[in-house]
């Protein structure tokens, strides 16, 4: 896994804590699969939290693109047009 900045590492945690932005979103704009993503929220959230987060993406089907029903819908937060170095606007 390559090193990542500060600013990348906690977008990536907002977008894993967005219900509905799911995790090939995150692939296509880090190049990080499934098990990085939930190895990064291990190690940058407390214990609880990311027990707690873990719990809620469990068989989320907004989280897992092969379970989502609707496949041609993209989901855009509120929040990305705040953040201009999302490369998804």
């Amino acid at each position: 896994m390559t090193r990542l900045s500060r600013r990348s590492l906690d977008r990536i945690i907002q977008m894993c804590w967005e219900d509905r932005t799911p995790f090939d979103i995150i692939k296509a704009q880090f190049s990080l699969s499934e098990k990085e993503v939930i190895s990064i929220m291990r190690k940058n959230l407390r214990e609880k939290s990311f027990i707690r987060w873990r719990k809620r993406i469990d068989g989320r089907k907004t989280k897992h693109s092969a379970l989502m029903e609707d496949k041609n819908h993209r989901f855009k937060s509120n929040s990305q047009r705040e953040i201009s170095y999302n490369k998804f606007n």
